[in-house]
């Protein structure tokens, strides 16, 4: 375990100067943490280099504010503290790459462990990891990818994109389920109620799984689309970025359709992550461009934010209690936050 101070942040101009924080119930993409929003946000980015920039990935907000990074390629984990802004990392067991993460209300760190075929369980108090081997992933195979956690933490959801599968796994025992599907499940999400939603990238479709019968059925999502991520909002919609054609894509639930589409600004520049805030506004990101987008669907106005950095590379943001959007630079190793 090592922490390291970082380098002095970088700041744009704000934008606006009045911003205010509110709560609201649900939202974002079942990460364990409510996330809030703010009302009017300031455009002010600030950012700051990881220690181990080695596929630094997919940041996750821990009950006490803190922030939890996968180093995919170096194998490790890592903590941001948000008062004094150093970090702190823990070395995963060998083959272990985790490549997503989230931390429950316990403060644990759970991770896919994308190299190995399992789930990974991290103790930051003490320092203690397990792991939970998938199945079909005995051998090092099936690539558990990304992962999200009920609300009452009794289930971690989570995609198998080399192994087309989606599975759980409960918290208590450490017991896993499959269930096969195609397409390469990447992103998913859960419903209302209780679905699991997920993102069939190579047949352009969104798949749901009814975790009380098994059942799967599907929504087609149209040629070319390539469906990558989704996020539920507080209304129960999904919201979920294609990653084919470079759109913003609103999908009903209950109806089992795509309601609208919107294309994002950037045209064809890789449709990658999204989430949303307490009050449904939709954060997204084109890993071409050194941007994210704010969406507001009441309006339906998008904001372009520009970064301060170039060559980003985002592949996760998360929305924080406060409303501010945390993102990771997969490709130029630095955390960031947009508030």
């Amino acid at each position: 375990m090592k922490l390291l101070n970082t380098r002095p942040s970088l700041l744009l101009p704000a934008l606006c100067l009045s911003f205010y924080s509110l709560h609201a119930p649900a939202g974002g993409s079942n990460y364990g943490i409510t996330p809030g929003t703010i009302a009017i946000p300031a455009g002010k980015v600030q950012e700051w280099p990881v220690p181990t920039p080695r596929f630094a990935r997919d940041p996750a907000i821990a009950p006490d504010g803190n922030i939890y990074i996968s180093v995919m390629s170096g194998n490790k984990v890592a903590r941001f503290d948000v008062k004094s802004q150093t970090f702190r990392e823990w070395d995963m067991p060998s083959g272990h790459r985790p490549h997503g993460l989230l931390v429950d209300k316990q403060g644990m760190v759970w991770t896919t462990g994308n190299g190995n075929g399992s789930i990974g369980k991290l103790d930051p108090a003490t320092g203690k990891i397990e792991e939970f081997k998938t199945p079909s992933g005995k051998d090092g195979r099936g690539g558990p990818h990304t992962l999200v956690i009920t609300d009452d933490q009794s289930t971690i959801w989570f995609t198998m994109q080399s192994g087309d599968k989606v599975a759980s796994l409960d918290t208590r025992t450490g017991a896993i389920k499959e269930y096969p599907t195609s397409g390469g499940p990447y992103g998913l999400s859960i419903d209302k109620a209780g679905n699991i939603w997920f993102c069939r990238m190579g047949d352009n479709k969104m798949g749901k799984l009814d975790p009380k019968t098994g059942q799967m059925s599907e929504v087609d999502t149209g040629r070319g689309s390539r469906p990558r991520r989704v996020a539920t909002a507080p209304d129960g919609m999904l919201w979920i970025t294609y990653y084919g054609n470079g759109k913003l894509a609103k999908l009903d639930p209950a109806a089992m359709k795509v309601v609208k589409e919107y294309p994002l600004p950037g045209g064809d520049a890789g449709a990658y992550a999204v989430n949303t805030d307490g009050a449904g506004i939709v954060w997204a990101n084109e890993i071409n461009l050194d941007t994210v987008v704010r969406f507001d669907p009441k309006t339906e106005q998008m904001r372009v934010v520009k970064l301060p950095s170039t060559g980003v590379g985002i592949r996760k943001m998360a929305v924080d209690a406060a409303g501010r959007l945390w993102y990771m630079g997969s490709h130029n190793g630095r955390l960031g936050v947009v508030e």
